[in-house]
């Protein structure tokens, strides 16, 4: 959906120039709608065919007016103004590490500074000295940013930030009594991105825990307070971890879980009832209410309970009040991986270690896939010799969309997208027998480019009924939660694969892409039998 991409981004942009402005709430409501409009699962160009931007969350008249005028020109004159308006140099500022729109204002209204260069030399003519919130380690880092920016706000894949997390979780149990840990924020989301950690404590021992964390070795600490701590990786991730009382760990979890948006909802829904809610518990004016699990957090609400990856204020507030949230797919809903890559040149040994990681995972079968034809019919006689085949071994042949590599040896194929869908006409894939999908789309995570040629994915897979694949590792490159939620609310189909059957599956964090596409186990080929019911004429297990 690049339109949808560069409208959100338009908006952005005039959230942050209307900070530098100094506007006051204008700018949040811009954010609020570049946040809807990324989310959406359909063109915003549909929606202004039937008359419908302002069902959009955050979408009033002034901004419906700017999308059309987008949609019609490419551009919004409004946007073109606020440009106008503001040197570019503080425009270059705002991007650098540490620097948001309004430090940027405050350096160019206080201080008349109007880009890099200048900010340079009033900190060397000692001008940041005594402005209120800036200390000397607050002016060392941003002369360091000035220098080198970005290096530490990069955000990481889904999975890169979900291993560090394991591990930082593993060390924290093994060097402190801890009661109970956990993750929230964007990676219990399941973002495609993460930008941060935060980690939850319950612990006798808080000091031995923020002990513990700070001497991690490659960290450091950034922060310590009595019951929280920040340090920073040696590659720069920022991880908050705080240390909460038992009864409050349901108020902490949910708010550090849910979307700004999904938590402005629910502090809303907490003042119509005359409640307030925060990290420490939900209050009825001094009464404590129970707090000690989302389930009571989210009940004085009238609400169920919402699963993490679907709190980013995009209808599941309103699913839940109309008892109407959909049944989401869980990792034991997986009764096969069909994505488990054979390396050329191997031989029984590691073949037999796929299969039976399977095994251990509780999977029915297990497909192991090969970009050689000539690696088939070999993995074919193995299977044939083998005495047990619990799980059930498929064979899966692997090559460019359009590049015919039919072999009687594979049970299914996949498909490496092209940079862009062919016609639905002209595809030979279509023509092939035997189960068959996409994946390998080669867009990363959070590319809001590549958005728009997965929208074209999405209405190829419609028009043609071929099945597309999510996963979460970077190097198969599946849907993201948007065009996965695209796919199956019109009814096509989707192949879950996490990639690989050993331990990093129990991250299971294609499931968390799916679930966060609001993916429930119908939709989904692999939480089913084989051979699955569509497939043309599929080879028998």
């Amino acid at each position: 959906m690049a339109g949808n991409a560069e409208a959100a981004e338009a908006f952005r942009e005039i959230a942050d120039l209307l900070d530098v402005l100094g506007e006051k709430f204008k700018p949040e409501a811009y954010r609020r709608a570049a946040r809807s409009i990324d989310s959406l699962t359909e063109d915003l160009a549909a929606f202004a065919q039937r008359d419908e931007l302002r069902t959009i969350p955050g979408v009033g008249q002034a901004i419906e007016e700017k999308i059309r005028e987008f949609l019609r020109d490419g551009k919004i004159p409004y946007l073109e103004r606020l440009r106008a308006e503001i040197p570019p140099g503080i425009v270059e500022l705002m991007r650098s590490s540490g620097i948001g729109p309004k430090t940027a204002r405050r350096f160019w209204t206080d201080l008349g500074v109007d880009g890099p260069a200048t900010l340079l030399a009033a900190i060397d003519a000692g001008k940041l000295e005594g402005l209120s919130g800036f200390g000397p380690k607050k002016i060392a880092k941003i002369r360091d940013a000035l220098g080198a920016p970005a290096a530490e706000t990069r955000r990481r894949p889904l999975r890169e930030a979900a291993l560090v997390a394991e591990g930082l979780v593993a060390r924290i149990r093994a060097g402190a009594p801890v009661e109970r840990i956990e993750v929230a924020g964007s990676l219990r989301r399941r973002r495609e991105t993460v930008g941060d950690l935060d980690i939850l404590v319950t612990s006798a021992e808080p000091e031995r825990v923020l002990d513990t964390f700070g001497q991690l070795a490659g960290v450091t600490v950034v922060l310590r307070g009595p019951t929280k701590e920040t340090i920073r990786t040696a590659d720069g991730l920022q991880v908050d971890l705080r240390v909460v009382a038992p009864e409050s760990f349901g108020a902490a979890w949910q708010y550090f879980t849910g979307s700004k948006d999904h938590n402005i909802q629910t502090r809303s829904l907490a003042r119509d009832r005359g409640l307030k809610i925060n990290e420490y518990a939900v209050y009825r004016g001094e009464e404590r209410l129970p707090s000690s699990t989302e389930e009571e957090v989210y009940r004085s609400l009238d609400l169920p309970w919402i699963p993490a990856e679907i709190r980013e204020g995009q209808g599941e507030v309103e699913a839940g009040r109309a008892g109407t949230l959909p049944r989401l797919l869980e990792p034991s809903d997986l009764l096969g991986e069909l994505h488990v890559h054979v390396v050329p040149g191997t031989g029984p040994a590691e073949w037999r270690g796929a299969v039976d990681g399977a095994r251990v995972a509780g999977l029915r079968y297990v497909g192991l896939v090969s970009t050689e034809p000539a690696e088939l019919p070999k993995l074919r006689r193995w299977v044939a010799e083998l005495k047990s085949t619990a799980p059930a071994i498929l064979l899966g042949l692997e090559s460019t969309l359009g590049v015919e590599m039919e072999d009687p040896n594979a049970d299914f194929h996949i498909s490496r997208a092209t940079d862009r869908p062919p016609s639905a006409e002209a595809d030979p894939g279509l023509a092939r027998r035997g189960f068959h999908w996409v994946g390998h789309f080669g867009i990363a995570p959070d590319d809001r480019a590549g958005a728009g040629r997965l929208s074209e994915w999405v209405s190829w897979a419609r028009r043609t009924s071929v099945p597309l694949e999510v996963t979460a590792s970077p190097f198969l490159e599946g849907l993201d939660a948007v065009a996965a939620r695209r796919l199956a609310e019109a009814g096509g189909r989707l192949v879950v694969s996490e990639g690989t059957v050993g331990a990093e599956r129990a991250l299971a964090l294609a499931v968390g892409t799916a679930r966060r596409g609001w993916i429930g186990p119908g939709s989904v080929i692999t939480a089913g039998p084989w051979p699955p019911s569509g497939a043309d004429s599929p080879r028998r297990m």
